[in-house]
């Protein structure tokens, strides 16, 4: 008999491990069979708010697989329709939507979740831009065994991805992606297998990957500058760190520390450069290398910097 798998996820980062279970024959002698890919319904996208599917959808069409978008999985017609997929496991990977326990109960082996962390560090919904907010030297991926708690369950498998000094979240989670395909892959023989028992988070060492909000994007002069180019990365590409420039929203798109001007007020452009013009921070000062005005195209902060008198001009509100 075969392994019958129903995948549930939504954006980009869930798309390779989809892909990766859709190719795979067998494991261990076990058949691979993926059943149907869950996730969520159409949004409105673009300037003209059309109705799109997500990455996920679009793949799973590709692979031929069926597709259902229920809004919710607590109701019991749609519990109903996935228990009628029979599946043996469902694999999750930033699916969006709660799985009550009578879903994560249906499944033999029951669900599993591709995160984009090391566990129990960065439970939540944007582990990988705090974990460069935080300034973490590394990151990866863990296969948990989900259970009704948020990202508590015990965890079959790690892999660890280091953080780069000039990491953006997209460029992380652009490595992370493919990782999570791969740890899937090496845990999925553990799970089928069935003759080993995942390991505990110890809670204690948990902490919480909050939700990005676009107020967070705004620039604090005040705080350090080390901790700013930490977000300007972090929140590449959304929300964006932003300040205000002549009392229009300037987006932070590329920053570095360097040494400030003592006794200059933070916010305050205290110096131009080759590569742009640095802002005092109150610590230290943040040069200012890629930036973009409203209604514009990120630029060169030199090019920007190019015909205006910028030395002395105040950031923010």
């Amino acid at each position: 008999m075969s392994l019958r798998v129903v995948y549930c996820g939504t954006p980009d980062f869930a798309v390779p491990a989809l892909e990766t279970l859709a190719r795979l024959p067998a494991i261990d002698g076990q058949s691979i069979e993926l059943v149907a890919a869950y996730t969520q319904p159409d949004r409105p996208a673009g300037r003209g708010k059309k109705l799109t599917a997500s990455p996920i959808k679009q793949a799973a069409l590709e692979l031929g697989l069926p597709v259902e978008q229920p809004p919710t999985l607590r109701d019991e017609a749609a519990q109903q329709t996935l228990a009628a997929y029979q599946p043996d496991l469902l694999v999750v990977a930033a699916y969006g939507l709660i799985l009550p326990p009578a879903v994560l109960e249906m499944p033999r082996l029951g669900a599993i979740n591709i995160h984009a962390s090391l566990l129990p560090r960065w439970r939540g919904a944007a582990p990988i831009n705090r974990a460069i907010e935080a300034g973490d030297a590394e990151t990866g991926i863990t296969i948990m065994q989900m259970e009704a708690g948020l990202d508590t369950g015990p965890m079959w498998h790690k892999s660890v991805e280091p953080i780069h000094a000039d990491d953006t979240a997209a460029t992380l989670h652009d490595r992370l992606a493919p990782l999570g395909a791969m740890a899937l892959i090496e845990a999925l023989p553990k799970i089928i297998a069935g003759d080993e028992s995942p390991e505990s988070q110890d809670p204690d060492q948990a902490c919480y990957a909050s939700k990005l909000t676009k107020a967070e994007g705004r620039v604090d002069w005040r705080e350090p500058a080390a901790l700013i180019e930490r977000r300007v990365r972090a929140f590449n590409p959304w929300p964006v760190a932003q300040t205000e420039f002549e009392c229009h929203p300037l987006r932070l798109w590329g920053a570095r520390v360097v040494d400030g001007h003592e006794g200059a007020p933070p916010g305050q452009v205290v110096a131009l450069t080759d590569d742009g013009f640095v802002v005092q921070t109150g610590e230290g000062g943040l040069e200012l290398t890629r930036v973009q005005r409203a209604g514009g195209k990120p630029v060169s902060a030199a090019d920007f910097a190019r015909g205006r008198a910028l030395e002395g001009v105040m950031l923010g509100g």
